[in-house]
């Protein structure tokens, strides 16, 4: 099976054809096509690496355009003098599935 490692939003991804995962908001909608660049492909016992990237490409399509993640709340606290904060924060995400790597 033929997978690549990806960059978008600060991250890496090791990823596969047909698989569908979360990356942080592309600012796309439903549908549209996206490619990222490749930095690594792996194949059965054949490896390439980029030096930073490949010229191969890694073409997808987005499922879901624009989606909130899971409330994470951060808490300040400290005792004894009546310090107490509590913020929350959803991240915004973008679901892709990957439909070819060249």
């Amino acid at each position: 099976m033929k997978k690549a490692v990806i960059q978008t939003g600060g991250k890496q991804y090791l990823v596969k054809e047909g698989q569908t995962f979360d990356v942080e908001l592309l600012g796309k909608k439903d549908g549209d096509k996206v490619s990222f660049e490749a930095l690594a492909i792996v194949d059965g016992d054949n490896s390439e690496f980029g030096a930073p990237v490949l010229k191969n490409k890694v073409d997808a399509e987005v499922v879901k355009a624009d989606y909130q993640g899971t409330k994470v709340v951060s808490i300040r606290f400290k005792a004894k003098k009546r310090v107490d904060v509590k913020r929350g924060h959803r991240q915004r995400y973008s679901k892709i599935k990957v439909l070819k790597i060249a």
